[in-house]
């Protein structure tokens, strides 16, 4: 999602949301945004709404992604000056595993 907004802004719920009102929500909104419901002249602009509706589902209806959603939620809504990793700690956090590689040890060499 390149969108700014969040996951919780997206179905439109309070973060503390429930199991059952995040249900109620995309229930809601994919009666209203899906592409078999809206007419022809507005299938492309419902389906990448609905798109987006379905991952902020899947994510937050998922207590594992919502949680660790939630923990990246807060440190991305931080103010600039208050975090208290370093530029090294950051570059750390972002850097992928799936290459086989190991940060530490590609930051000596």
């Amino acid at each position: 999602m390149a969108s700014t907004c969040s996951l919780y802004e997206v179905l439109g719920i309070p973060m503390g949301a429930s199991g059952h009102e995040i249900k109620a929500a995309y229930r809601r909104l994919a009666r209203t945004c899906h592409p078999d419901v809206v007419s022809i002249n507005q299938k492309d602009i419902s389906a990448n709404e609905f798109i987006k509706i379905h991952e902020a589902y899947s994510t937050l209806s998922d207590p594992d992604k919502r949680a660790n959603y939630d923990r990246n939620l807060h440190v991305r809504l931080r103010p600039f000056g208050s975090s208290f990793k370093s530029a090294t700690m950051a570059a750390a956090s972002s850097f992928s595993y799936s290459t086989g590689r190991n940060w530490e040890t590609d930051q000596c060499w």
